[in-house]
């Protein structure tokens, strides 16, 4: 059975109303038969669009300590050594992954562990692979913090489509890896800023699966 996201119950609703009306209004008003079919097609593939987008499939997480595991679905865009200027202010290994509309959007907790930092920044909507995305765009940096791997930071960022991110993390929160850590809409990215020396178990241009796979350990 699909599931989908809270976030998109109410977009959900209001698209299954347009698209009957929609479909309606073709069948009444246009006469040639193949138009009626074609503007149908159209309506029923933007519902489908929608409903996909806003599916949230059942992870199970295999709890681990030891292991940072993709926070979202999408494709490794970045991995690199960085100044963290926000919370850090000082090298990190970054690990970036896009999400396309097609992905699956959900935010999960890499680790669990504790929230020890939460904010959120207004900003642009530069499209996600932007170098400057993840310092210019609407965006929440949170951290986690556990005894093995110390504080690690994740960054939801906004992109070019994606005109709202929601954040459940709060500061004094216990979380635990692989439950839903919150949402963006329409197209976006995710950075993690990992302790240097971190042992990858990905790739630059692989694609992960959130809340399950293993991204890096310890």
């Amino acid at each position: 059975m699909i599931r989908f996201h809270k976030e998109g119950y109410k977009i959900i609703v209001i698209a299954f109303i347009l698209s009957i009306t929609g479909i309606l209004l073709a069948e009444k008003n246009i006469d040639i038969i193949w138009l009626v079919k074609a503007v149908q097609i159209i309506i029923l593939v933007l519902l489908f669009t929608i409903l996909q987008f806003f599916r949230n499939p059942k992870r199970p997480t295999k709890l681990d300590d030891h292991a940072i595991i993709a926070p979202v679905d999408g494709k490794v865009v970045v991995i690199e050594e960085v100044e963290e200027p926000e919370y850090f202010k000082d090298k990190r290994l970054q690990v970036s992954i896009f999400m396309s509309p097609i992905n699956v959007h959900v935010t999960r907790y890499a680790m669990s562990g504790i929230i020890k930092y939460n904010k959120y920044h207004p900003g642009k909507y530069l499209v996600a692979w932007h170098p400057k995305a993840s310092t210019d765009n609407e965006r929440t940096s949170v951290v986690i913090e556990n005894k093995v791997f110390g504080a690690i930071l994740y960054r939801q960022i906004a992109g070019a489509l994606a005109r709202r991110i929601v954040n459940y993390a709060k500061e004094g929160d216990t979380v635990e890896q692989g439950a839903d850590a919150g949402f963006i809409k329409f197209g976006s990215r995710v950075d993690l800023y990992l302790p240097l020396g971190t042992e990858l178990t990905i790739k630059l241009g692989d694609t992960v699966k959130g809340g399950t796979q293993v991204v890096a350990k310890k």
